[in-house]
């Protein structure tokens, strides 16, 4: 058997450790080229240490000598490298087939762009790199002939869910994102006003990091992922919907004309997805336990509380908006959640900002990665600038964006 060779970059994230976990249950099929990390060099170099990549990679230049000493030290083959180009670089690289796409955040745009140009097959877990040039990316990966296997829970079940043909899609009415509603589901904006950091990172299904973790709770991961679909599948925001589901078992669902709905249900564990990617069209154990669907006794649905919750219906009015609004939104949204995690926002004040930032700009063509990215930038800008005003203002009766 050939062994797939990989590049995992965001190696040290939940994704990254979650892959790994799978990657080491069958050596005989998997190869690593590269692993990255954003700055945590001892991390990486353990890692190093167990799976003997090719090269490693910070993309903090900063933390370059300690990585290329680390190694050294562990007397390890691995190469060192260091900033965003190398990130890029390894995406390319002609001893790899494919990437997986972890690093969090605009951030991981880059070198997605970068494994797409290169015909690479990806594993896209960095739904931020859709979000902001979903439109850029998908026409690379159509010219250069790469393919994308989401690894999201909700994506990568409606890929399981949907023909394998596109041109077997017109059967298709809608796709539904299943999401937990987090662990403010059920609370009033009243209550949510001074709800913490720790309590907004205490996710009651999924073990993921803070940033996720708190756009979970706002429902923004959600309309993260609804603009994502509408990329990733070409439906219009007409055909994605979102139900609450709070057990995290169904993960998504595509409902068909005739009345057919397909879900694909699984335990609330990111290796089920992730083996299915690094297998497909093979299936591979993942180390994640069959359901034992009589102890869950039961499995419940509700519609998202929009008024509660008003991200996830400004992502809706982003999408709709078209062009540079998504990077704006998404950028919004960063700064948003850092502050909110430093104790520098409250929890009300995420929303309150994305709106006040999305009504400030003006919205562009997402025509090429400088428009995407100058957007970006420019919105970070006005939403450093706005949060000291905003910070606090935001009461429990406001209503944002609509879906």
């Amino acid at each position: 058997m050939t062994r797939q060779r990989l590049a995992i970059l965001g190696a040290t994230g939940s994704i990254g450790s979650s892959t790994l976990d799978v990657v080491a249950r069958h050596p005989d099929r998997f190869e690593l080229t590269t692993l990255s990390a954003h700055s945590q060099v001892d991390a990486l170099v353990a890692l190093c240490r167990r799976f003997r990549p090719a090269r490693a990679v910070v993309s903090d230049p900063a933390a370059y000598a300690a990585l290329r000493d680390g190694l050294a030290d562990a007397g390890l083959d691995t190469e060192a490298h260091a900033g965003p180009e190398a990130l890029e670089a390894a995406a390319e690289a002609a001893d790899t087939d494919t990437v997986v796409a972890a690093i969090v955040g605009a951030a991981g745009m880059s070198s997605t762009l970068a494994a797409a140009r290169a015909g690479k097959r990806i594993l896209l877990a960095n739904k931020e790199s859709v979000v902001l040039a979903g439109d850029l990316l998908m026409r690379e990966i159509r010219a250069h002939g790469a393919r994308v296997l989401p690894v999201d829970s909700e994506h990568n079940a409606i890929f399981q869910c949907l023909p394998g043909d596109p041109a077997q899609r017109g059967g298709v009415r809608r796709v539904l994102l299943t999401a937990s509603g987090g662990p403010f589901r059920g609370f009033t904006r009243a209550q949510l006003a001074g709800v913490t950091p720790e309590q907004a990172c205490a996710h009651p299904n999924w073990s993921m990091g803070r940033k996720i973790s708190v756009d979970s709770a706002t429902l923004m991961n959600k309309g993260l992922e609804v603009i994502e679909a509408h990329w990733l599948f070409g439906l219009d925001r007409a055909r994605i919907d979102v139900v609450v589901h709070p057990q995290s078992i169904v993960h998504s669902l595509v409902d068909y004309v005739d009345g057919s709905m397909l879900a694909q249900l699984g335990q609330p564990d990111m290796r089920t997805a992730l083996a299915y990617g690094l297998a497909w069209p093979e299936r591979i154990d993942s180390g994640v336990g069959t359901l034992d669907l009589a102890a869950l006794g039961r499995l419940d649905f509700e519609a998202p509380d929009h008024a509660t919750f008003p991200c996830l219906g400004l992502a809706y009015a982003a999408l709709a908006a078209g062009g540079t609004a998504p990077a704006v939104l998404n950028a919004a949204n960063e700064v948003a959640v850092s502050a909110f995690l430093q104790g520098r926002a409250g929890f009300l004040d995420i929303p309150a900002l994305l709106q006040a930032t999305l009504d400030a700009l003006e919205t562009h063509p997402a025509d090429s990665l400088d428009a995407t990215l100058a957007a970006d930038a420019e919105a970070r800008r006005v939403a450093g600038a706005l949060l000291p005003r905003l910070a606090g203002q935001a009461r429990p009766d406001t209503t944002y964006g609509t879906p």
